[in-house]
C-alpha cells in the first residue's frame, strides 16, 4: 500500500454511479492509501458512495471530500460516520468543505462559515466522545439534545477540504487532515502547508499530526489528446466558472485573464460546467483563454514525469498527493513508476 497516495472516485462528472465499484477495487488493488469521494447531488450522494466504496473493500481509507455540514442534521451526519466506520472497520474519514456559494445560493443553501465548520467538528469529536449535547447553540445551530451512544468513545478522523488562510487555520487546529486545491502553484502550496502546521502548533498540537494533502491534477500522456483536454483545460474552466475569484486571488494570478475569460461570449453563455458538457472544439477554444502558467501545477507527461510531478508535492512539504482527475486505470502506469521508485 502507498498510504501517500490518493484518488478521487468518479471523478468529475459520473455517467454511472456504479462505476465507482469498479474504481474503488482497482484503487486498492494498485496499492493507494485512500479514496476520496466528492459529492454532487445528481449521481454522486456521498453517504451512498461512501457505503459502496466501503463494502467492496477491505484496506484502502475511504473518505469524504467533501460534503457540507449543513445539509444534514448533526445526528444524521454522526449516524452516517459512526455507520461508516464499524462497515470499514475503522477505514473512513468524515471530510467537510466550505461548498460553492453560487450553488447554495441557487439552491437556498445557508452559505458556511469558519465558526460554523468549527463548531460543528467540535459536536462530532463529543459525540463520538459519547457525550450527551444538551441545549445546544452555536455557529452551526442550535438543538435541544444530540447523542449517539453513551457507551461510544471513540475519535472520528475528520479532513477538511481548505483554501483560504481561516480553513487552513481552521484545519490546523482541530481537523486530522487538510486537502488542498488542484492548480495551486508551489508558492501557494508551500504557503498552505506552512499556515496548517503552524496553526496547530499555536493549538498545542503536533504540526505531524495533521496530514496535509496536495490534490495534483494528474494526466499523463499515454491518455487520449480530447481526453487530456478535458481532464485539464476543462476542468480549470469548471473552477472558473465556480470560484475563479478565489482561484486567482489564492495563486496571485492576474484578474484581468479571468475578466476576459468571462466576458468570452463562448464562456458567457455556456450551461453547465466545461467539464462534462463541452465538446473538443470548445475545450480547444477556451484553451486560448487560460494561460499555460495556469495549468502548469499539475503531473503531466510521461510516468517519469508524472512522479516526479508528485514528488515535487512532497518536497514542497505536502504528507501526502492526491492523483486528482483520472481514474485509477488511467493512472495505473504513473502509480507502478512510482512503486518502482520507492523500491
Amino acid at each position: 500500500m502507498h498510504p501517500e497516495l490518493g484518488f478521487y472516485a468518479l471523478a468529475g462528472h459520473a455517467d454511472n454511479s456504479r462505476q465507482l465499484i469498479t474504481e474503488v477495487q482497482q484503487g486498492e488493488a494498485l496499492g493507494f492509501g485512500t479514496a476520496f469521494i466528492s459529492e454532487r447531488y445528481n449521481k454522486k450522494e456521498a453517504a451512498t458512495l461512501c457505503g459502496a466504496a466501503g463494502a467492496v473493500t477491505e484496506r484502502i481509507t475511504i473518505a469524504t471530500a467533501a460534503t457540507n455540514h449543513n445539509t444534514r442534521h448533526p445526528i444524521v451526519t454522526a449516524g452516517y460516520a459512526r455507520t461508516m466506520q464499524s462497515l470499514t472497520g475503522g477505514r473512513f474519514v468524515l471530510g467537510l468543505g466550505r461548498g460553492i456559494p453560487m450553488l447554495q445560493d441557487a439552491f437556498g443553501i445557508d452559505r458556511i462559515s469558519t465558526a460554523q465548520m468549527e463548531d460543528f467538528a467540535q459536536l462530532m469529536r463529543r459525540l463520538f466522545r459519547g457525550e450527551v449535547v444538551m441545549g445546544h447553540d452555536g455557529p452551526a445551530g442550535s438543538w435541544p439534545v444530540l447523542h449517539l451512544d453513551a457507551a461510544l468513545n471513540e475519535h472520528l478522523p475528520m479532513n477538511l477540504v481548505a483554501f483560504g488562510d481561516n480553513t487552513l487555520k481552521l484545519a490546523g487546529r482541530c481537523f486530522d487532515e487538510v486537502i488542498l486545491h488542484t492548480y495551486f502553484t508551489d508558492e501557494t502550496t508551500a504557503r498552505c502547508v506552512e499556515t496548517v502546521k503552524t496553526a496547530a502548533v499555536d493549538a498545542g498540537r503536533d504540526p505531524d499530526d495533521v496530514k496535509v494533502w496536495s490534490c495534483l491534477a494528474t494526466i499523463g500522456d499515454h491518455l487520449p489528446e480530447p481526453l487530456r483536454l478535458m481532464k485539464s483545460v476543462g476542468r480549470m474552466a469548471t473552477y472558473l466558472q465556480g470560484y475563479g475569484d478565489l482561484m486567482v486571488k489564492t495563486n496571485g494570478w492576474d484578474p484581468e485573464v479571468l475578466e476576459r475569460f468571462r466576458q468570452d461570449e463562448l464562456v458567457s453563455g455556456f450551461r453547465g460546467g466545461f467539464d462534462s458538457r463541452a465538446t473538443t472544439e470548445q475545450l480547444e477554444h477556451v484553451a486560448e483563454l487560460i494561460p499555460a502558467e495556469w495549468l502548469a501545477a499539475s503531473a503531466t507527461g510521461s510516468p517519469d514525469e508524472c512522479v516526479a510531478a508528485v514528488q515535487h508535492q512532497l518536497d514542497l512539504g505536502c504528507d501526502a498527493v492526491i492523483l486528482h482527475g483520472s481514474t485509477p486505470t488511467e493512472l495505473e502506469p504513473i502509480v507502478n513508476t512510482w512503486a518502482e521508485a520507492r523500491r
